[in-house]
């Protein structure tokens, strides 16, 4: 799927952080809450990683992998996303996937040819988008912008926890060490590093509930409504 750039007056939540710091699920329930579309950009990624696996594209190839994603046929509907029509959901959501997708994420090229299809997906009536560089780079007019953290223990647990649910094999040490491996690497690259910008507020979820945390960002938007 990919839409002609979308109207800037069109309101957007941007939802950033590290890895497993449980964006994703807030930003998701956010939206459903407001009646938003979601933007899960982590995803695109992914796919984007596993397109490259099925079409012996190197991950560290940065001109082939940007020539790839332009042409990737994308869909993200009901929760489930679709690469050339097909689900893909269940193959990219493993640690291996998520290992792909943060090392090319760090390729500048390829974070160009993604930029404008991540800004398609604005669409009325509003837009919550989550991953680590939405509200600095990619809608940086965003009326409101959250960095929502964790320790990276606790993330772990998390992830561990989700990996299990779900049926992969995981190891919470070892979740542990690639999470803050992730952390430094995401951190680190010159292209939209992972850092919560000036004018993003900070939501510390390590003690707090997924419906607590769902709670304040609500709260901010209604505050960013009422200002």
């Amino acid at each position: 799927m990919f839409r002609s750039p979308s109207d800037l007056s069109i309101p957007v939540i941007a939802i950033d952080g590290p890895s497993a710091s449980g964006k994703g699920t807030v930003a998701m329930l956010v939206a459903q809450a407001l009646g938003f579309h979601y933007l899960d950009s982590g995803a695109i990624y992914r796919v984007t990683a596993h397109a490259a696996a099925m079409a012996g594209v190197a991950l560290d190839h940065e001109a082939g992998l940007a020539s790839l994603a332009r042409g990737l046929q994308l869909e993200f509907d009901a929760g489930e996303v679709f690469l050339n029509g097909k689900p893909v959901g269940d193959l990219i959501r493993g640690e291996e996937a998520g290992r792909a997708a943060s090392r090319i994420a760090a390729l500048p090229a390829l974070r160009a040819a993604l930029l404008e299809r991540q800004r398609a997906f604005r669409q009325a009536p509003g837009l919550v988008s989550d991953g680590r560089d939405m509200g600095s780079v990619v809608f940086p007019d965003a009326a409101l912008k959250v960095f929502l953290t964790a320790s990276a223990e606790e993330r772990a647990k998390r992830r561990y926890k989700q990996l299990i649910e779900k049926g992969f094999d995981a190891n919470l040490g070892a979740l542990l060490q690639d999470l803050k491996e992730r952390d430094a690497r995401d951190a680190a690259r010159s292209a939209a590093p992972l850092q919560q910008s000036a004018d993003a507020v900070l939501l510390e979820t390590t003690h707090l509930t997924i419906q607590q945390a769902v709670q304040q960002v609500l709260d901010w938007w209604r505050d960013c409504k009422t200002a």
